[in-house]
């Protein structure tokens, strides 16, 4: 397997900034071929991981400073990483130019395939979510994926408020994956007579004492702990590693998906409202 431990950061038309990558893999390509047996042949420091089937290569690319750039995927998640001329090194991180600019990012938006989760979008409408905001006539429709132990989601939720209330229906998809009290959390919101009043109200009640009740438990309740279980498999089809994790048809129709807290300038855009002034202390951190 190659070694993806942070290296030297390089200076001269390009830098590589070493980052917290996923592992990469690797698919086709059209280049080190063999004249033998025509199978693509890969440069020595990923070549072994392809023939054991680990990674695969994409595509690959040229980059500045004589670098050869790679789509590479494994398990379906795509990244990019770049190999010098001689085939010895691999450079997983951020390539960036003179000028400052992130051309991996630039890479990324070229040549990774963008995936479509169209069918998907049909599973997320019958799944068990909670709807806050306008339910009878919403101007737009958001899906969000929230963990009661995820910080992030609770300003998302605090963020929205205002939106909500000018037509805007967020349907919240309960997860579980931020510690064992966790599924407690969602059980407890999941299992209210009023959906909405109990999700509304662990939102108010975040970060404070909270003790876990017997009667809201896996073990007490295992088709609500189903569906909490099946929401996170669901955020994971979409590509969705961390809450919170939010999904909407843009105007064109097209579905976009963002994960983690959006800045409060991303808002109208997701939400295809005008944008609504907050004074939160909390949250003008992300203006």
């Amino acid at each position: 397997m190659p070694n993806f431990n942070a290296s030297p950061l390089l200076r001269s038309k390009s830098a590589i900034a070493g980052t917290s990558l996923l592992l990469l893999s690797i698919i086709g390509g059209d280049v080190y071929l063999n004249s033998a047996d025509k199978e693509p042949q890969y440069p020595r420091v990923i070549q072994a991981d392809v023939e054991q089937g680990m990674l695969e290569v994409v595509r690959s690319f040229p980059a500045p400073s004589g670098l050869t750039g790679w789509v590479l995927s494994q398990a379906g998640q795509h990244s990019i990483a770049y190999t010098t001329q001689d085939g010895e090194t691999l450079l997983a991180g951020m390539l960036i130019s003179e000028e400052g600019k992130n051309l991996s990012a630039e890479h990324e938006a070229q040549f990774v395939p963008k995936p479509d989760f169209t069918a998907l979008y049909s599973t997320l409408e019958q799944s068990a979510y909670i709807a806050e905001g306008e339910l009878e006539n919403p101007k737009k429709i958001i899906y969000a994926f929230t963990d009661a132990n995820c910080p992030y989601c609770h300003r998302v939720w605090k963020a929205l408020q205002p939106y909500e209330k000018v037509g805007l229906q967020v349907r919240w998809l309960q997860v579980a994956i931020l510690g064992p009290t966790s599924m407690t959390k969602a059980i407890e919101v999941m299992s209210a007579a009023d959906k909405p009043a109990a999700f509304a109200q662990l939102a108010l009640d975040h970060g404070k004492p909270w003790a876990a009740k017997a009667e809201y438990s896996a073990e007490s309740q295992p088709e609500i702990a189903e569906q909490i279980r099946s929401h996170a498999q669901l955020m994971g089809q979409f590509n969705i590693a961390a809450t919170p994790g939010m999904i909407w048809k843009d105007a064109q129709g097209k579905l976009q998906v963002k994960v983690g807290m959006p800045r409060l300038s991303e808002l109208p855009a997701i939400t295809g409202l005008a944008e609504q002034a907050t004074t939160d202390p909390a949250l003008l951190q992300y203006q």
